[in-house]
């Protein structure tokens, strides 16, 4: 619907819970969805949690790679929470990692959460996977991650979470902060 209302290409990220990420013919199921909605899958990101991606890990990556050839970027959600193997990672078909909020609240007043942050930036980077930012809430958070070349972010600081309308309306307003 944005698209047809003459918005430019945008991507929609999905939450999967980890009881829908285990459903049977869970790529059958997002392609028609996607062909319903007439959505190109590079718009589409899917995100998952640490947790769910590592319960039946070697299962798991055969869906992802489904999920990945047929166009779609894929997310680790909450990074940094879970219990995965760094050793696993590498063969993950994913595009981004989110940094959880919990090492983002915190940044600028806790060395601890501002190293965590750090690493997992500079480990995404090296990775060539995209990072992104959950939680960010002031102007210091964002110039801190900032500097450490995390350049995208979501949080707070740019919108709490709206209804579609009012996010239709935020894209043709611009966002001010």
């Amino acid at each position: 619907a944005w698209q047809k209302e003459g918005f430019p290409n945008l991507r929609v990220a999905v939450n999967l819970s980890g009881k829908q990420f285990g459903q049977q013919r869970l790529d059958e199921m997002i392609s028609a969805i996607l062909w319903e909605t007439g959505l190109d899958p590079q718009w589409l990101e899917v995100e998952i949690t640490e947790s769910a991606i590592m319960k039946n890990a070697d299962t798991n990556i055969s869906i992802l790679r489904k999920l990945k050839e047929m166009g779609i970027s894929l997310a680790i959600d909450d990074f940094g929470t879970g219990y995965s193997s760094l050793s696993y990672l590498k063969h993950f078909p994913i595009t981004r990692l989110k940094i959880d909020r919990s090492f983002i609240q915190d940044i600028t007043n806790n060395p601890d959460d501002a190293a965590i942050a750090e690493m997992i930036i500079a480990m995404a980077q090296t990775l060539k996977l995209s990072v992104i930012a959950e939680g960010v809430e002031t102007r210091a958070q964002m110039e801190q991650l900032s500097f450490h070349n995390c350049v995208e972010m979501q949080g707070y600081l740019f919108s709490r979470p709206v209804a579609a309308e009012q996010f239709a309306q935020l894209l043709r307003d611009g966002l001010r902060y």
